[in-house]
């Protein structure tokens, strides 16, 4: 957990931070439009949907300066796209995202042999280091966290069981990053924490809401070993109260 052991980012001259949290937050609006109208039903406006997204995103990917560059925001998309649909359907017992399924397939199928080959190479870039991407990762990490969250205190009141099960998948999703990633995974757990925190001093939570909350962080203080979920929970502590002062501060000048 020393910082000089952290692993370096090799992707970024290819897809710099911007670009990095670009993609992150294109993957969520694309999931989150197919996920609306796939609740909602309505095929129609979901295959408009699907092929505005399709041609969006290869605008978005062919702006990139080099074919490498093009096959990372490929690889960056699909990814993400990928994530979002894994842990949804973990969360809701769904046993498929055909919407999804029928994005992710636009966007393969458009690539020829080279560019195909190029997109499997960056794609695989992006697991073999933990440091790759990391922007990315981090943007996105939190992005789910923080829906799946929404989700929850959302449940807390109204359905107990399936808030508990919200509680266990997000749970279970940050754990299972962490085991991916033990350089860098509980750092992007702690970023998520840290903003669950701020939003709980911004948002006036209900007794259900607070309690699933105050749930998943001790199932997470229980399941991580003594060390790690003390650094963990320390570097999360740590921002929400510097987010709290910078507040404060803001608050005092404008007075």
């Amino acid at each position: 957990m020393n910082d000089t052991t952290l692993p370096a980012d090799t992707l970024s001259a290819l897809a710099n931070a911007d670009v990095q949290r670009q993609a992150a937050q294109m993957a969520q609006d694309a999931f989150s439009r197919i996920f609306r109208l796939t609740l909602e039903a309505d095929i129609t406006e979901l295959d408009a949907t699907v092929g505005e997204l399709a041609k969006r995103i290869a605008n978005w990917v062919r702006a990139a300066g080099s074919d490498d560059g093009r096959a990372l925001r490929m690889a960056l998309l699909i990814s993400g796209l990928d994530q979002w649909g894994v842990a949804y359907t973990q969360a809701f017992a769904l046993t498929a995202i055909p919407g999804l399924s029928a994005l992710v397939g636009h966007l393969r199928t458009g690539l020829d042999a080279r560019d195909e080959a190029r997109f499997v190479q960056q794609f695989s870039a992006l697991e073999s280091s933990e440091g790759n991407a990391i922007d990315f990762k981090m943007e996105l990490r939190r992005n789910i966290h923080l829906a799946l969250w929404h989700a929850l205190i959302a449940a807390a009141a109204d359905d107990p069981v399936d808030s508990q099960h919200l509680v266990n998948t997000l749970g279970s999703l940050m754990l299972a990053l962490i085991g991916r990633m033990p350089a860098l995974g509980w750092r992007l757990v702690a970023d998520t924490l840290a903003h669950i925190q701020i939003r709980c001093l911004t948002m006036a939570l209900e007794a259900p809401a607070q309690q699933h909350t105050e749930a998943l962080f001790a199932s997470l203080r229980h399941a991580l070993a003594r060390e790690q979920g003390h650094a963990l929970f320390s570097l999360a502590n740590q921002a929400a109260v510097r987010w709290q002062q910078a507040n404060r501060s803001s608050t005092q000048v404008v007075h």
